[in-house]
């Protein structure tokens, strides 16, 4: 069985890219069209968010949500057709998605310990991953989590077309308000990362003119052009 194939396993595609460019959506049905896993990084941040304010934690105060590690108990699966978020024996799938956790996760994500912590669980969970590959998307994939992903990809899209979108998938919130929402997320995450600009070696795809379908394309495309090595 393979013994004359060189393959590193799993095939590791880090996929970075601002709130709204798609990077989720689309990094999931690449995923689920190559038959590989999924990860979605943000996911982790979102429901440390939901644990530290479930606990009562200053949000503000560093050192609190730092503490928050300690009975952070977090699952979630790699499957791109059913993944659940799960913290201790509570599913958070749709609660982390929530406007108000989506107003504050910035707060937890900005804390280097926080971010070192999650990194870790980040790159023990692809290690684990049982498919031929995963694609694993977030905000510093490309540069801190995977650098050394064979295929690592920036989607981007102009702002306006961002909060176009984002507004399409928040329910309960005006377009005025996702907007403000989508550019204090960006300004707080920039402090910490660097997602708006393609480092070295990394592909730009920018979807502004893309429909769902044709993102999906070019990104695959973008994968076979690597030419990875496969059963």
């Amino acid at each position: 069985m393979n013994d004359n194939v060189n393959v590193v396993h799993p095939f590791v595609v880090a996929l970075d890219g601002p709130a709204g460019s798609g990077k989720s959506s689309v990094s999931k049905q690449v995923a689920r069209e190559l038959g590989w896993g999924f990860l979605d990084t943000g996911a982790a941040y979102r429901a440390l968010a939901w644990h530290a304010e479930a606990s009562g934690v200053d949000l503000d105060d560093a050192a609190s949500v730092v503490s928050c590690l300690d009975s952070f108990d977090y699952r979630i699966g790699t499957d791109p057709s059913g993944y659940r978020v799960h913290v201790g024996d509570v599913d958070v799938t749709e609660a982390i998605r929530e406007p108000g956790i989506s107003a504050v996760v910035s707060r937890v994500a900005r804390v280097p310990e926080v971010r070192t912590h999650l990194i870790e669980l980040f790159r023990a969970i692809v290690a684990a991953e049982t498919r031929a590959g995963i694609v694993v998307e977030g905000r510093d994939i490309t540069t801190v989590v995977a650098p050394d992903a064979p295929v690592r990809i920036l989607l981007t899209a102009t702002e306006e077309v961002r909060m176009s979108r984002r507004a399409a998938e928040l329910t309960g919130q005006d377009a005025a308000a996702t907007g403000a929402q989508l550019r204090e997320r960006d300004r707080a995450d920039s402090k910490v990362v660097e997602f708006m600009t393609a480092a070295d070696g990394v592909t730009t795809v920018d979807s502004t003119e893309l429909d769902f379908d044709a993102t999906v394309a070019a990104v695959i495309a973008v994968i076979a052009d690597s030419q990875p090595v496969t059963d």
